[in-house]
């Protein structure tokens, strides 16, 4: 179960455990990583390539593999609408924290 948001968070270190509570569906987390690592590698194309209109695509990209994983397997509602630079931040760092090993797919919770 979820842990309910606290009505403000004051720090990334604050909000990453709440983050995770949130992302507790592995297909979920999947997704995140996907679309995280898919916008990581269209900006650095776009940028290398000099294609840089490719970088409009990096939100919807994002956000899109994302929300899926929230509407259709976490059903709950994205933390973006209430943390957009919190939950952004977190997105990477879980990101990165499965890339290292430091996360799982599957959250050792559910």
């Amino acid at each position: 179960m979820a842990k309910p948001a606290p009505q403000r968070y004051n720090s990334l270190r604050e909000f990453y455990p709440y983050y995770l509570s949130e992302h507790q569906n592995t297909t979920s987390r999947v997704l995140h990583f996907i679309g995280t690592g898919l916008l990581i590698l269209v900006a650095i194309a776009a940028v290398v390539l000099g294609e840089y209109k490719w970088l409009l695509l990096v939100p919807v990209i994002g956000y899109g593999f994302a929300w899926v994983g929230h509407f259709f397997f976490e059903r709950n509602k994205p933390a973006t609408f209430k943390y957009p630079f919190y939950s952004l931040a977190s997105d990477f760092k879980l990101f990165f924290d499965i890339l290292c090993g430091k996360q799982k797919f599957r959250s050792s919770t559910k």
